[in-house]
C-alpha cells in the first residue's frame, strides 16, 4: 500500500498509536478505581481531555513535516502515533459529545485505524494483493460489524460503572 521506504514509518505510528492508546486506558481504569492519583488537567472547573493533547501533537507534527521534511521521520512518525492515540482514544466523544469516556466508538475507531496501519506497514500493496489478502479484509469487516452487535449489549454496562465513579478521565 506504500512505498517500501515508508513502510517502516507506518509500523512506528502503529505501534505508537497502539501504546499510547493502551496506557491511556490504563490510566484511565488505575485513577477511576483510585490506585493512582488524579493526573487530570483541570483549567478552571474544565477537565482538558488527553484527546486535546493528542490533536496538538498532530498538528504539530503535521507543522513540522510540512515546513522541515527530513531525518526526523521516524521520530515523528512515533510523536504522531501517540498523538493519534491519544485523539482516538476519545473518538467516541467526537460523535457523541455526552462526555461519556467509555464508548464503543472510540474502541471501533482505533482498530480499524490500527488495521489500516497494519495493512500499510506490513501488507503487500494493492496491486499485488491476491484473492487471500481481499478475503482477510473481508473476514475483518465481517468481525467488526459482529463486535459492534455484541458491544451493543455490553455497552449499558459499561456506561453503568463508568457513570458511578465521580472521576471522569
Amino acid at each position: 500500500m506504500l512505498p517500501p521506504h515508508t513502510r517502516p514509518l507506518a509500523r512506528l505510528v502503529l505501534w505508537s498509536l497502539l501504546f499510547a492508546f493502551v496506557v491511556s486506558r490504563i490510566f484511565s481504569i488505575l485513577i477511576m478505581l483510585h490506585r493512582m492519583p488524579n493526573i487530570y488537567l483541570t483549567v478552571r472547573d474544565t477537565h482538558v481531555h488527553h484527546l486535546n493533547y493528542g490533536i496538538f501533537l498532530l498538528a504539530g507534527v503535521g507543522a513540522y513535516l510540512l515546513f522541515s521534511p527530513g531525518r526526523a521521520a521516524p521520530a515523528a512518525a512515533v510523536v504522531y502515533g501517540i498523538g493519534l492515540g491519544l485523539t482516538f482514544d476519545e473518538f467516541g466523544m467526537w460523535l457523541h459529545l455526552n462526555g461519556d469516556y467509555w464508548q464503543r466508538a472510540s474502541f471501533d475507531a482505533v482498530i480499524v485505524l490500527a488495521a489500516a496501519l497494519g495493512l500499510a506497514g506490513f501488507g503487500p500493496p494493492i496491486m499485488r494483493w491476491r484473492p487471500r489478502h481481499y478475503a482477510t479484509v473481508l473476514v475483518f469487516l465481517l468481525l467488526l460489524v459482529g463486535t459492534i452487535r455484541l458491544a451493543a449489549k455490553v455497552q449499558p454496562h459499561l456506561q453503568r460503572w463508568g457513570n458511578r465513579e465521580t472521576v471522569h478521565p
